[in-house]
């Protein structure tokens, strides 16, 4: 049996999000099942070692792309006419679209289970995914999303940086797709001097190459707190991983980083400022933390400088003792 699952979002946050539905497909046929995904979503990179997953096709389309293969009425004839060359006998959609249901259609897939066509106003991330496979496999989800990592990785990766259980390894999640959800330097600076003040430690602070990550990167490598600094900002997404695995806590910006290692098991304090909760709260491994004087968070919440480095200590002290 050969089944697909298109997962059409764009960010590594999403991916994580669905991992745990892709799993129980997987588990309720016992076959390992193929995905649909955009190349943003970095699946190739950190679903490498998953045994649920099969091949990862690409989505050419979105995501800036100019002339993607699978763009416009010509590009949908080329998706089906890609996809069915895999012989696939059930597809899982989802999304609410009824261009790709045309398309797995004439790509020859006979099972379709796909949200309501056309009702994608206010769908819920991850109520939507567990109505869809509730309704039609009868399965409850309720796992965390899990991101498997070869054993071989990690002891390299703990070699070459040193990481042991004689000091706390911590990740610092810097970084964030948007200014609204980068928490300023200064926030981060006080925190980790309280976790020096009370812990042996280093920090691996991860960010990307955007110039307001690498001003909030240079803003902390300023400070007498260099010596305990590992940026990982020139290294892969592959190379990075096994480094989250290894960590005894993370504190993350809501950011692709926050999903990977609280999917990776590591336990992650997340800092809300200005997206939904959902998006920080959705794994057992996740502690979220949200501005002073708010009772949740969501869009334009705008709550980047009112996130409490005293909180955030007061969290990982608890996850670490």
């Amino acid at each position: 049996m050969k089944i697909l699952v298109i997962q059409n979002k764009m960010g590594i946050g999403d991916m994580v999000i669905y991992l745990p539905f892709i799993e129980a497909i997987s588990k309720k046929f016992n076959v390992p099942v193929s995905i649909l995904v955009k190349e943003s979503s970095k699946a190739e990179q950190f679903l490498r070692d998953t045994n649920f997953i099969n091949k990862i096709i690409i989505l050419e389309r979105g995501n800036k792309l100019k002339n993607g293969k699978h763009e416009g009425l010509v590009g949908s004839y080329n998706l089906a006419k890609d996809l069915k060359q895999y012989d696939f006998d059930k597809v899982f959609i989802f999304n609410s679209s009824f261009r790709f249901n045309l398309i797995v259609r004439i790509a020859g897939i006979k099972e379709i289970y796909q949200y309501p066509l056309l009702q994608k106003k206010n769908q819920h991330v991850i109520k939507a995914a567990k109505k869809l496979l509730k309704n039609n496999l009868d399965l409850n989800v309720e796992n965390d999303p899990k991101i498997s990592i070869n054993n071989q990785s990690i002891q390299a990766a703990k070699s070459k940086y040193k990481i042991n259980n004689n000091e706390k390894n911590i990740l610092l999640g810097i970084g964030g797709s948007g200014p609204t959800k980068r928490i300023p330097a200064i926030t981060f600076i006080k925190l980790m001097h309280l976790i020096n003040q009370k812990y042996k430690c280093k920090f691996f602070l991860a960010t990307g190459k955007n110039n307001q990550e690498q001003e909030i990167l240079k803003e902390i490598l300023s400070t007498d707190l260099k010596i305990k600094c590992f940026p990982l900002d020139n290294l892969s997404l592959i190379e990075i991983l096994p480094i989250i695995k290894s960590c005894d806590v993370s504190v993350c910006n809501d950011s692709s980083f926050s999903h990977l290692s609280s999917g990776l098991g590591i336990k992650t304090i997340v800092l809300m400022s200005d997206t939904p909760l959902i998006y920080g709260n959705y794994s057992s491994k996740m502690y979220p933390i949200i501005p002073d004087g708010e009772n949740t968070v969501t869009h334009n919440t705008l709550g980047k400088d009112k996130i409490n480095s005293n909180k955030i200590f007061d969290q990982l002290d608890h996850i670490l003792s």
